[in-house]
């Protein structure tokens, strides 16, 4: 079902299928909340799915604050909406991010949650004048030029080989974005600060997701994060670059409904 949330005075679209307890997907840069359609379909068979397009992706517009704690709001606000207390949050590279805002601010809000090809470290200082170099380029020649150049880098070179239509849908879609929401996107994980502290301390179940060949988050950085919490499901996708639910959608799907299985048998006891 799709449903709309007035945030501010601007229109926030989420999807939301399945029945049972609810779990809310969180996408990342370049993308919309479409690049789960495969895990909601999955799991709605057994749980409340809920997955927002992001301010300024899909069918969101804009906020005022795109921030990442800003952005931690409007996931926040949607929960509200649909009278959720508390779930798992999943967040996918930049959802990750957003993942981590909303569970420093609002612990309260996640019975558990996870990094899905994410991290917790800031941006390093060659990082961020990389992302610069990458607002430079988008604010000169928009945002479908730089999508189509950086997607396909974002698979591993045997999914680029072997499924090249997965990697071609998806760039496609960079069609629809606007180089101002990218630059914001881009300037707010600049500005994110380390939430490492946030693994630290959190007391519900972390999921880490990892792709073997990520050339956007570091595996290594990855699993040496993955000890931090008191209670971690680490997973590593051996066929994977950063876009492990497109690579290896089934076992994708399989470490996610397990996942929330054990957060739903821990919540229980």
């Amino acid at each position: 079902m799709d449903n709309t949330l007035n945030y501010n005075g601007c229109k926030i679209f989420y999807r939301c299928s399945g029945a049972g307890n609810p779990v809310m997907l969180v996408h990342g840069f370049g993308e919309d909340g479409e690049i789960w359609n495969a895990q909601q379909s999955f799991l709605q068979q057994n749980f409340k799915v809920i997955v927002p397009d992001l301010p300024g992706s899909g069918r969101s517009e804009m906020t005022d604050d795109m921030s990442i704690e800003g952005m931690a709001e409007v996931i926040k606000a949607i929960l509200e909406q649909e009278n959720i207390a508390s779930c798992p949050v999943i967040g996918h590279s930049m959802g990750g991010y957003i993942t981590l805002a909303l569970a420093e601010k609002y612990p309260q809000q996640l019975s558990a949650f996870g990094l899905f090809h994410s991290t917790a470290y800031a941006d390093s200082e060659e990082k961020k004048a990389t992302r610069r170099k990458a607002i430079e380029f988008i604010q000169n020649h928009g945002a479908y030029e730089f999508l189509k150049t950086a997607i396909p880098n974002l698979f591993a070179e045997s999914t680029r080989n072997n499924t090249p239509k997965v990697v071609a849908t998806l760039t496609e879609k960079g069609k629809d974005f606007s180089a101002e929401a990218l630059a914001a996107y881009y300037e707010a994980m600049i500005a994110r600060p380390d939430r490492t502290a946030v693994l630290k301390e959190t007391t519900v179940p972390v999921l880490f997701v990892i792709g073997e060949y990520d050339g956007a988050v570091s595996p290594d950085d990855s699993l040496q994060q993955s000890h931090l919490p008191a209670i971690a499901d680490v997973h590593i996708l051996k066929e994977s670059g950063h876009m492990g639910m497109l690579e290896e959608t089934g076992k994708a799907n399989l470490l996610l409904e397990s996942f929330l299985n054990f957060v739903t048998e821990q919540s229980a006891k």
